[in-house]
């Protein structure tokens, strides 16, 4: 699965969007990670964006608290 995270002024403008794909981050929790570059009013920025899901530490073995598919929010 793919996301997007779009960024607006506060028009409601649409001045960049990010996507994030699903990522496994080295602290073994699980959710979603995108950067990117844009540019605003001129000027360029680069920027990211993640999302962790919450208790998706990986678990001891034999434990399924840790898959991503089990999480409820």
């Amino acid at each position: 699965m793919m996301l997007t995270a779009t960024i607006r002024d506060d028009n409601g403008q649409t001045v960049g969007v990010l996507v994030l794909s699903e990522k496994v981050f080295s602290s073994g929790a699980r959710g979603f990670f995108g950067q990117g570059k844009i540019t605003i009013d001129g000027q360029r920025y680069q920027g990211q964006a993640q999302l962790v899901a919450i208790r998706s530490k990986a678990a001891p073995e034999g434990d399924a608290a840790g898959d991503l598919a089990t999480l409820e929010g």
